[in-house]
């Protein structure tokens, strides 16, 4: 088990964020502006969700980091800070999945 947490990930990704494009892939992706990083994002998805069905466990693994550092980079160029995130998943804790799905229709 590692002590790194998403929020690390966060964190670097702030820090990478402002340096040089020529010396940093996720300057030149954020320099690319967001739909760029979106589109980069989709891409990680759909490998994430091939290596699941192929149940090859080190492809998902690897497909997996690289969708959430994507998924990291668009919320910086959105400045959604994570915890924004983490709050709304928190939110979703206290009922099913099922419940919380039917508001989400119906609001």
């Amino acid at each position: 088990m590692t002590d790194f947490i998403l929020s690390d990930l966060e964190t670097i990704v702030a820090s990478r964020a402002a340096a040089s494009p020529d010396e940093s892939w996720t300057a030149k992706l954020i320099s690319q502006g967001q739909e760029k990083a979106s589109k980069k994002l989709g891409e990680e998805a759909v490998e994430t969700v091939i290596a699941a069905m192929k149940n090859d466990r080190g492809e998902l693994v690897s497909e997996s980091a690289d969708l959430l550092f994507h998924l990291l980079v668009v919320l910086k160029i959105a400045d959604i800070p994570l915890d924004d995130v983490m709050a709304e998943l928190a939110k979703r804790t206290g009922q099913s999945g099922i419940d919380e799905k039917a508001s989400r229709a119906n609001g």
